[in-house]
């Protein structure tokens, strides 16, 4: 097999949900042709129809006994007992090329199958999928997480550029860190900006999106451009008195969302500091703020210190152990 070339392989699909699905629509494009799949909800048999026309739905036994190359696009805490099974069960032949889709999982979860003498690879789409055809076309430039032995580079290369996307090489020691980095820096901001809204509608604002929208994008292009120079705000200006105002109005109007404040602010304090934007004077009266017992976090394990009038109690000065003294 030379790089960029692969004779057209007979593919199937564990897995036909958003995933699986697209990845085996953008292989047939390639010139590959799937074969079979496993569906096994009325949406994942419907999607197959769509995106894979011609696929035979069949049991997972039934797949692999008809094919060349394997995709096992199914959630990453049903792969290792998936993959163990198939194996026990003398699924896998020698020569077939076995991927997974998991970013959390790298060869090992593959051993069973490796040794029954597969190919294994681990090709990760760093993108979110809806499912649908347009995300065969979304592929295109769209980085794979790839985690392969040396000897099998050319093909996880080649299948990562058939796909339509670039391979971006992890190490099997880094891939949990690796996919620990995807999950802060994706889904994490999902809900920092739900958050965000939710703060915005208690505010009486009535369309947040308006308002973040052109914060958001800004922030987000500045900070892969720039880093931690792209720091703003009172957390990395030193502002104590107004992180504190902002806790004292949290505490009494948004108590769910104290927590996530004071870790976000902490965070940001210690990489302001680090990257030089704050100085060590400024930080410290602002690191000892954010160090201090919150009134509440509006969880069960830290109920909401109510007062006389059945509000969150705000800090005062002669409470010294609590955020807003």
């Amino acid at each position: 097999m030379s790089l960029h070339t692969l004779a057209p392989l007979r593919v199937g699909i564990i897995g036909a949900g958003r995933v699986g699905a697209v990845l085996g629509a953008a292989l047939s494009e390639s010139g590959h042709r799937v074969v079979a799949a496993t569906a096994v909800s009325t949406a994942s048999r419907d999607r197959a129809a769509r995106l894979l026309p011609g696929a035979a739905l069949l049991s997972a036994d039934e797949v692999i006994a008809r094919v060349d190359l394997i995709l096992l696009a199914v959630p990453d805490d049903t792969l290792t007992d998936l993959v163990r099974g198939l194996a026990e069960s003398g699924n896998f032949a020698h020569g077939q090329i076995v991927v997974h889709t998991s970013g959390a999982h790298g060869l090992a979860v593959l051993q069973p199958a490796i040794d029954r003498g597969v190919l294994p690879l681990a090709l990760h789409p760093v993108m979110t999928f809806a499912g649908r055809p347009e995300d065969v076309h979304r592929l295109s430039g769209v980085p794979f997480g790839v985690t392969a032995n040396d000897e099998h580079r050319a093909v996880a290369e080649t299948l990562v550029l058939e796909l339509g996307g670039e391979p971006v090489w992890v190490e099997e020691s880094a891939r949990t860190l690796y996919h620990a980095a995807l999950v802060v820096g994706s889904n994490h901001l999902v809900t920092l900006v739900a958050e965000a809204r939710d703060l915005l509608r208690t505010a009486g604002v009535e369309d947040p999106a308006r308002l973040l929208g052109p914060l958001l994008g800004a922030a987000l292009d500045n900070s892969l451009r720039y880093g931690d120079k792209a720091l703003t705000g009172p957390v990395s200006r030193g502002d104590v008195g107004t992180v504190r105002r902002h806790l004292r109005t949290l505490v009494e109007q948004a108590p769910d969302s104290v927590a996530s404040y004071v870790a976000l602010a902490r965070r940001t304090a210690q990489r302001a500091l680090a990257s030089g934007r704050l100085k060590r004077h400024e930080a410290t009266p602002l690191l000892d703020l954010l160090a201090q017992r919150p009134v509440s976090t509006g969880s069960p394990s830290h109920p909401v210190t109510t007062g006389s009038a059945g509000r969150p109690a705000v800090p005062g000065p002669a409470d010294s152990s609590a955020i807003g003294s």
